[in-house]
């Protein structure tokens, strides 16, 4: 197989069975990428969240909701979850006394997720070893490098739903 100058990757000859554009080579390395960065992103935060008593479903859930309450519509797509799943999630917060359903004004139906004081507690509770890993991460990355792929990601988030939205609007 011929190897492209430029990459590890095998070039694409004219015997492959499909044809892959540098875009989607591109996208698909991308895509792997995010992958595994959950991956390890999702080990951090079981990790972290395992000693106060929650998963890192749960601490993701109860997170979002620290500032202002949120349906569980809402919370799902700021983290990019199912309804169904977040649901799951508040349900089981619920019987552990780490948030509370609330009466929403905009939506008789749809209850506001609200942390509780001992939800409240409990991610007080992760923030010392939070903080240290972050610490760890900045210091072996580096800081302005982090935040400047924080940056790229946000930007390649927007073009994202971006594209995404104008293929909904082709159908």
């Amino acid at each position: 197989m011929v190897t492209s100058p430029n990459t590890e990757r095998p070039a694409q000859t004219s015997s492959s069975p499909h044809v892959s554009t540098e875009e989607q080579l591109l996208m698909s390395g991308i895509a792997k990428t995010v992958y595994r960065l959950n991956g390890h992103v999702l080990s951090i935060a079981e990790d972290l969240a395992g000693p106060v008593g929650l998963t890192g479903a749960w601490w993701q859930v109860l997170a979002s909701v620290l500032r202002e309450p949120m349906s569980v519509a809402d919370i799902a797509r700021f983290i990019g979850n199912s309804r169904q799943a977040v649901q799951r999630i508040a349900d089981r917060l619920v019987e552990e006394g780490l948030v509370e359903f609330l009466d929403n004004p905009a939506h008789a139906r749809a209850k506001l997720v609200a942390p509780t004081k001992k939800g409240r507690s409990a991610v007080r509770a992760i923030a010392p070893a939070h903080v240290e890993i972050a610490d760890r991460l900045a210091t072996a990355y580096g800081k302005d490098k982090l935040a400047h792929l924080l940056a790229l990601m946000e930007d390649l988030e927007v073009v994202l739903e971006d594209i995404a939205i104008s293929k909904e609007g082709t159908g």
